[in-house]
């Protein structure tokens, strides 16, 4: 395509884009600091109407920009690549050319609105790197001072707190800290507060009858190398349990009688005939041992055979409940019900066929009235995958189409997710609004869980503005389907406050949308956010297993860096959060010299100088600004 074929092309884009203009410079309501940035949205939105790969290979054929990095400044860039183009072309076609564009509106605006809405919401950037760090603090925090402390010195700068735990005492023990370790430090922290949301989670399930499992210690061959050890004790008592000894119930006069040397013959819970030989007696109760496996269950009779109890009787009194679940395969149906009352397994008959499906509550049963056939319905953070069958009044019958190899039980309390159902319920529950007081007093912003439509973020700001007191800035948490599908409604909405911030909350998106996709949508998210200059907070699983388990993956080390082209990226509480937060300063520090958003930064690298050093050219070697790094 020729440099003319090329400018007729891009002259009509840019049409498309300067009438947009018109209508983005009428958008009511939007706040000033945010005015060209929603002007840069709408003509970023424009833009991506149209697939623009064929115009991108034509333009670098040229040596021009493929518009691949206009997000900041999307009409400054189309003006650009219009100039050059009229530059290449031959001047004996320039009469037939409309004349070109003026010169391009500042280049750096977008880019530097975006730095100053990033400082409004997340403070001044550290020494070192671009992207802040959030953190999410453990319970501890409350009454843990030196804690907090040592995240503030290994590079927190903004301090999350999940309003879904704790209470509001321990939310203020928290913050009391961090202001406290803000004066050791020397540091500025930021506080957001993470409202709770509504829980769509599964029901309770009727408990199972408690069952002891006693197991005598074997060798690899299976010999007994250890018996069993089991206290008898009273009811009434709770003994303290000592390793390697399991604490047994029982009532009966003959405990009292019961004397080293004397047997206990019972059938366990099989039926199996078993014996438990006395060892010792002491205030705790009695000690006995047994060399085989035994199962334990209320109700089971223990005969003594000895001295002075012969012929009497024990009888195991009742055992902690155990907690059910049901094991769910594909092909296996399972009726999720409005009621919350207690869920059961499936039933089967004596050929083992089931004859009625298991079943099981769910905690909003509003999400009912726009449940469908064909609706698919996600449990456990997507480990179990259904779509609905048949719904009516009471239960949806769902037919489970993907777990695991050999299943997954699905427990009380597990997420449920249906990314196909208009859920129609609001994002703030009683309890968020009744916790806002406190947010709008302390918080420096306010994370907005399941948000779906601009309506939702309406309600929000009309809910701070009515107690009146603080501004906190409003978080966007992008985890459901459609709260992506509305992005640009929701920044549009949101950019009528003078700060606002969106985060892939990228746990419930991948579970919504697919594992598969969630590369591609927090590629858009950024992408969109960027264009709208709203800084981006990169969440969920963060060397998740370096903060619970010590060490992390090779994948999750390569995650972190990728979060380098947010504006802030958050880790998860963990055991280990503190060596989590110094190794993500330390990867975020030495991206920051590689990467700004989509763009490569090219500094010296290093192996380069050493290629060349290798090499002896000292010619080369003199054209090289030694600006490298240490690997």
């Amino acid at each position: 395509m020729s440099p003319v074929d090329l400018i007729a092309e891009l002259t009509e884009l840019h049409r498309q884009l300067v009438e947009s203009s018109v209508i983005s410079s009428e958008l009511a309501g939007i706040d000033p600091t945010f005015r060209n940035s929603a002007q840069n949205l709408i003509h970023y939105l424009v833009l991506r109407c149209r697939d623009l790969r064929p115009l991108q290979e034509q333009l670098s054929r040229h040596g021009l920009s493929s518009l691949g990095r206009a997000e900041p400044h999307v009409l400054p860039t189309l003006q650009a690549v219009l100039r050059a183009l009229h530059a290449l072309a031959p001047p004996e076609r320039h009469g037939e050319l409309l004349s070109a564009p003026a010169a391009p509106a500042e280049w750096d605006a977008g880019p530097r609105l975006l730095k100053q809405h990033t400082d409004a919401l997340l403070g001044p950037p550290p020494v070192g790197r671009s992207a802040r760090i959030m953190v999410t603090v453990p319970s501890e925090a409350a009454d843990d001072p030196d804690l907090v402390r040592d995240l503030l010195q290994l590079g927190m700068d903004c301090m999350r707190i999940n309003c879904a735990h704790d209470g509001a005492d321990a939310w203020l023990r928290m913050i009391e800290n961090l202001r406290w370790a803000e004066k050791v430090v020397g540091r500025p922290c930021r506080v957001n507060m993470d409202l709770a949301g509504p829980k769509l989670r599964t029901g309770p399930l009727a408990p199972l009858p408690g069952v002891v499992k006693v197991r005598p210690h074997r060798d690899d061959c299976g010999r007994v190398i250890a018996p069993a050890r089991v206290l008898l004790h009273e009811p009434s008592m709770l003994p303290a349990a000592v390793q390697g000894e399991i604490c047994l119930p029982v009532s009966g006069h003959a405990l009292r009688q019961l004397a080293a040397g004397d047997c206990l013959r019972f059938r366990d819970a099989r039926g199996a005939v078993r014996l438990l030989r006395v060892a010792a007696v002491d205030a705790r109760g009695c000690h006995a041992e047994s060399r085989q496996t035994c199962y334990f269950v209320a109700g089971i009779e223990l005969h003594v055979a000895g001295r002075r109890a012969a012929g009497q009787r024990l009888v195991v009194s009742t055992l902690p409940e155990r907690q059910n679940s049901l094991l769910l395969c594909s092909g296996d149906s399972v009726l999720l019900t409005r009621s919350l009352a207690e869920g059961r397994p499936a039933d089967a008959g004596i050929d083992g066929r089931v004859t009625a499906p298991a079943r099981i509550g769910c905690t909003l049963p509003e999400v009912f009235d726009n449940l469908a056939p064909g609706h698919r319905v996600l449990f456990d953070d997507g480990r179990i995958s259904g779509v609905v069958r048949a719904i009516d009044d009471e239960a949806a019958l769902i037919e489970i189409t993907r777990t695991r190899s050999g299943g997954v039980r699905l427990r009380p309390d597990k997420g449920i997710n249906l990314p196909d159902t208009p859920l129609g319920i609001s994002p703030l529950t009683a309890k968020d609004l009744a916790d806002l007081p406190l947010i709008c007093q302390h918080a420096d912003m306010v994370s907005l869980s399941f948000v779906n439509s601009p309506r939702d973020v309406r309600a929000l700001v009309d809910a701070i503005q009515q107690i009146g007191k603080g501004r906190p800035a409003i978080i966007l948490k992008i985890e459901t389907r459609r709260g992506f599908e509305s992005l640009p409604a929701l920044l549009l909405e949101a950019m009528c406050l003078p700060a606002c911030g969106v985060m892939i909350a990228r746990g419930d998106l991948a579970v919504e949308c697919g594992f598969e996709r969630l590369a591609e949508l927090q590629e858009e998210i950024l992408w969109t956010c960027e264009a709208a200059h709203v800084p981006v907070i990169w969440a969920t699983q963060v060397l998740e297993s370096l903060a619970k388990e010590g060490l992390p993956s090779r994948a999750e080390i390569t995650d972190a860096a990728m979060g380098d082209r947010a504006e802030c990226v958050m880790l998860n509480k963990g055991p280990h959060i503190l060596r989590a937060v110094e190794s993500l300063n330390d990867i975020l520090q030495r991206m920051d010299a590689h990467q700004s958003k989509k763009r490569s930064m090219l500094r010296g690298l290093r192996l380069a100088h050493n290629f060349f050093e290798e090499t002896g050219d000292e010619s080369l070697n003199r054209l090289m600004v030694n600006d490298t790094q240490n690997d």
